[in-house]
């Protein structure tokens, strides 16, 4: 649940500032010879930046906290509206980190400035309070920390409560609790569970493709995966979401495999642990279609999930197999860990076969795109230059950044088979990431797509505006690129 909002227009003021204990305050940057909006507390800020050997422009690079005398605790930071989306929400997170580091129920948010810079300070603030004053799941026996209760709002008043802001925060909140969950807690059958309950909640249309269907259909590429777990609980999972006045369709497609071994390729401790977050993919699809229902976007969504896990077992798929995908491709194995590409193969024959306008798939796919990138971006793949400039402006906007990859026809030969349609991927390593896009567009029956390989799923400190290891990345990424759809 996130913290409920209170708004108020009126400039925040001191007798204000008596109700809470824990204060943002956010000033516009300004020249040093221009004027300053007054702030209150304006004395108490100037000693302690006198004590720190500081200026008022000092406070657009850092933060400064000090006590007020009734015992509250307040953070004056200024908000640089020259700065990236990335940047500016990176500065009020830095700020309101000081407050929520004391675990507090409620805190106040001051805006200054032009009534452009109030609502600009003012849509990064409440989304990083909404998203960082929940809790994420944890199993320890005593649980100190507990939710933020109340943001309460001085400076700028939306009319609309903030809706975007808060239905993006319903859905990374959504993507980050499922990510954290240990594999125990979340198998594919517990998976599918959840998802049949937020299906009744907001009103999805639900279609499963469980392994006995899957094997009927011919899908060969998803059950070579699936086959060597015990509980054979795996599937695909069709969400749909409509709206009256659309005019445009997505296909969100998700890598869900709750844990990754490797399979016979097994992975070494050091590479399996956190392995339970390579369901992210899906999670973050899931997490789209929520905000997207939650902002009622004219948008048709179709959600698919993969959801599976990549076990070792007497039944699981081996080196040198040979398996016929769900539109007849078929695929020699040549490592049992590059598991994500072949449960996704089928997933997209599958979403493209209904023939959206344009299909989206996110997977925390491989590790190449880690050395490419680290952990502070996420790399694309698209079918087109036009595609390829549009994701980039929704990562800019979004404050999600993505960069663009090639995939051009020549990387194909690497994937040749002497006894198949086509190969898994290669044992060379090199250039994984453009080979794993070269190999999914095979199935994607040449409709309009992109391809988003993870790597910022997951960042120490958080990125932006969300301070957690796990970030939710894609969720604002996917919002901000849909609302251009309409």
């Amino acid at each position: 649940m996130l913290a409920r909002l209170e708004q108020n227009p009126s400039p925040l003021s001191e007798t204000a500032l008596r109700r809470d204990s824990h204060v943002l305050l956010i000033l516009p940057k300004t020249a040093k010879s221009g004027p300053r909006p007054r702030v209150p507390h304006q004395k108490i800020l100037q000693a302690a930046l006198r004590r720190r050997g500081k200026k008022m422009e000092n406070l657009a690079k850092a933060p400064v906290g000090a006590d007020l005398p009734n015992g509250a605790f307040a953070v004056w930071m200024a908000l640089d509206s020259g700065l990236s989306a990335f940047e500016q929400q990176t500065a009020v997170c830095k700020g309101l980190l000081q407050l929520l580091a004391e675990n507090p129920q409620a805190i106040t948010v001051g805006v200054f400035g032009t009534s452009e810079q109030r609502r600009r300070a003012a849509e990064i603030a409440v989304y990083a309070a909404w998203v960082n004053g929940v809790r994420l799941p944890q199993r320890k026996k005593k649980q100190d920390e507990k939710p933020l209760q109340r943001i309460s709002l001085h400076g700028y008043r939306a009319a609309d409560g903030f809706a975007a802001q808060h239905a993006q925060a319903q859905g990374n909140t959504l993507c980050r609790e499922l990510t954290v969950l240990p594999p125990n807690e979340l198998t594919p059958g517990a998976y599918r569970e959840r998802i049949r309950k937020l299906a009744r909640q907001y009103g999805w249309q639900r279609e499963e493709y469980d392994l006995k269907k899957l094997r009927k259909m011919g899908a060969g590429a998803f059950v070579a995966v699936a086959q060597g777990s015990a509980g054979q609980d795996a599937a695909i999972v069709h969400l749909r979401y409509r709206h009256r006045k659309a005019k445009k369709t997505v296909a969100l497609v998700g890598k869900g495999i709750c844990f990754d071994t490797g399979g016979h390729n097994l992975k070494t401790a050091r590479y399996m642990q956190g392995m339970h977050e390579d369901m992210n993919g899906s999670a973050v699809a899931l997490g789209i279609l929520l905000a997207a229902t939650a902002a009622k976007l004219p948008v048709n969504i179709d959600c698919w999930m993969a959801l599976a896990q990549n076990h070792l077992s007497p039944m699981a798929y081996k080196q040198n197999d040979v398996v016929t995908a769900l539109n007849g491709t078929t695929i020699e194995i040549v490592h049992t860990d590059a598991e994500g590409r072949m449960v996704l193969s089928d997933t997209l024959t599958l979403a493209a076969r209904a023939k959206p306008d344009l299909i989206i798939d996110f997977a925390t796919l491989t590790g190449s795109m880690h050395t490419a990138l680290g952990d502070r971006y996420s790399g694309v793949f698209a079918t087109d230059s036009d595609l390829a400039q549009r994701a980039v402006a929704a990562g800019a906007a979004s404050g999600e950044r993505v960069c663009v990859f090639p995939m051009d026809d020549d990387y194909d030969p690497a994937l040749d088979s002497a006894i198949a349609d086509v190969k898994q991927c290669t044992l060379d390593g090199g250039a994984d990431h453009i080979l794993a896009a070269r190999l999914l567009k095979r199935f994607t029956d040449g409709r309009p797509w992109i391809h988003m390989d993870l790597s910022g799923s997951s960042c120490k400190g958080g990125l932006g505006a969300v301070a957690t290891d796990v970030t939710g990345f894609g969720v604002g990424w996917a919002l901000r690129f849909l609302e251009n759809m309409r």
